[in-house]
Order: structure tokens, then sequence, then C-alpha cells
């Protein structure tokens, strides 16, 4: 039985191609669509794909057609995204956006957009719930504009009854910038021991994408206007996701930890931060009857068996610029050998 129409846009990406799966997989008809028009070896025959820009003037109209049950939105990124779904209200039944855990802000108004500054990276609570206060909507950047496209769609109401998914640190295969590349390269290079900085003990709560899948499928079911947050049931720590794809991999690797901030590139990782950073799902569970279908540890070999087949031959930089564009050498060998030579 088909529960209705569903439209995907941004389905060639990690999230959206795991949420096209689930959609199928719980009856509804979808069409995906991508500026590449990408189709997954995964999705039956029936998902139907169109090439799809929304820039371009029209496209999102014209592509929608005559429709949908339910808009997933995974790359709506500001206020204008907002207003394109809020403008084709009367051809969507309902939506279900991304948008980011990386909105929110501490009790001194320390968020994301502070931590490069001194003192400023944020101490929320933990867990930070979805209700938890958020920078205030702009367009100056990442997290100012995810604000205001939340802001934009909410005010719609029953016009546009809206699901935002606000989504911690998104792993799973197609990631473009994979936070686990650091301990799998290491790994991969045959290198014996890596440095960890704030004695290992950085936590960024991690989101697979058949979790967010999950979620969407969930909303996709159950219509309205909310905010929640997306997360794995667990946050491990920075050492204990090290010591789980060592596992998956079969290696012992030795670990020097740093009690404190990175020293240069050396115990810099792509989870390093002083303080938790760690999301409560209780929202997602009470108003959606939300249960995790996948463990971080359970998800990690399907995840590392991609990323070594999508790096090899590759310099990491060219295979992953998502990861490249921070500008930092994440795997600079000779400054961290140099650093533990010196403590010896």
């Amino acid at each position: 039985m088909i529960k209705g129409k569903a439209f995907v846009l941004g389905a060639s990406g990690q999230v959206g191609r795991a949420a096209v799966r689930a959609l199928v997989a719980d009856g509804w008809e979808v069409t995906t669509a991508s500026r590449g028009g990408v189709r997954d070896e995964r999705w039956p025959d029936e998902v139907r794909s169109v090439r799809l820009d929304r820039t371009e003037e029209g496209a999102l109209a014209a592509g929608l057609g005559d429709g949908c049950d339910v808009f997933v939105d995974i790359v709506a990124y500001d206020s204008g995204h907002g207003r394109q779904l809020t403008g084709l209200a009367d051809r969507i039944g309902s939506a279900v956006v991304v948008s980011s855990g990386a909105v929110y802000e501490d009790e001194k108004g320390r968020s994301f957009d502070t931590q490069g500054e001194p003192d400023g990276f944020p101490a929320y609570p933990v867990p930070i719930a979805a209700d938890w206060p958020t920078v205030a909507p702009g367009d100056t950047s990442y997290s100012t504009r995810k604000v205001a496209l939340e802001r934009e769609l909410l005010a719609a109401g029953d016009a546009l009854p809206t699901t935002l998914l606000r989504a911690g640190a998104i792993h799973g295969p197609y990631c473009p910038g994979p936070r686990e590349l650091w301990f799998v390269k290491r790994v991969l290079d045959g290198r014996p021991w890596r440095p960890l900085a704030y004695g290992g003990t950085s936590r960024f709560h991690p989101a697979h994408v058949d979790n967010l899948a999950e979620l969407v499928r969930l909303a996709a079911a159950n219509p309205g206007s909310r905010v929640l947050n997306g997360a794995d049931p667990e946050a491990p720590t920075v050492a204990e996701i090290g010591a789980a794809i060592d596992a998956v991999m079969g290696a012992t690797s030795e670990t020097e930890l740093i009690e404190g901030e990175p020293e240069g590139p050396v115990g810099l990782t792509p989870w390093a931060s002083p303080h938790p950073i760690v999301y409560d799902m209780a929202a997602a569970e009470r108003e959606l009857g939300y249960r995790p279908v996948v463990s971080y540890a359970e998800s990690l070999p399907e995840t590392v068996e991609w990323l070594a087949g999508h790096l090899a031959g590759r310099e990491w930089r060219e295979a992953f610029p998502g990861l490249a564009k921070y500008g930092v050498d994440f795997f600079d060998y000779a400054a961290e050998d140099a650093w533990r030579a010196a403590r010896r």
C-alpha cells in the first residue's frame, strides 16, 4: 500500500541516500532530486530521479510538478530556502528539513561561531535539549543561517507543518568530510600511535545516516511543526572512537594523551573540544516514538570499508574535500614525531 508521494531534495548526499531507502521501505512513492540526478545502487527501480538545481529560477516548482505529500529537504541552509518551501505550501502536505546541532548557544552566549575566540568554546548542558536557546537568526554564519531557515519554516505553522532535525556529527558512507578518516588513515598508513588532545575525553555526539533516516521516516508519517535533535544512542569520547575503529580494522594503536588543547596540529582531531557536545533525544522519542536503528560501533564496519575504498590510490584532500576545507593537515606525522621526541 502506497502511503503517499515523497519528494527528496539533496538525495545524492549521505543523508539523502539513506532517507530514500527508509521512505521506500515504509511504502512511500519517492522522487529524488539533486543537481547531478545521481541514483544510489541500493534504490529500487521504481524510485524516480530528476536533475534539479534549486538556485535556478522556477526549477524547484517545475521539478515538484503537481506536488507531494511530504517534502524532505536535506540541503536547505538559509531563510531563502525556507521561503522557497513556504512559497510552494499549496503543493506540499508537510516537510522534513535537516538543520544542525550547531545552532545552540550556551548560557554565556558562546556557540560554534565563537569557538575560535579566547575562552570562546561553548559549555553546553549535557545533554542539550531540543528547546535549548539558539544563536540569533541571520546571514553571517552557517549557524545563524540555519536558525533563520528554522524560523522561516516554523512561522508557516499549519500552512506547512515542518519537522526540523538538528543533526549531530553526521557519519556513514558517502560523507564528504568524514571525521573517522582521522583514525582509519593512520591504521592504513601503518601509523603505530596517535596523539589526542584534552586527554582523549572530547565528545561530539555522532549521528549515523541511518538513524537520521529513521527520524525522516517517522516525521514523514507523523506531520507536525516541531524541532528535534538527531543523534546516535551514545556519544563516545574520541579515545573510545579510536579504540572502536582499531577493533574493526584489527589494529592495536598506542595513544599519547595531551592534557589540554592541541599543540598546533598535534592532538587535533575533528572531534577536539574542551567541553562535551551531547544532544538529548527525548523529544524525538516522545513525539515520534523514535528508537535508533544502529549504534555507533555497529555502524563502523560499513563506514570503514567505504572510507578505505574511497581513499585508495588518492591523496586524502582530493578524496575528501569536505575535510580538507578546514585548512588543517590532520596527518602531519613529522610534527607529531618531533613532538613525541621532545617529550622523551
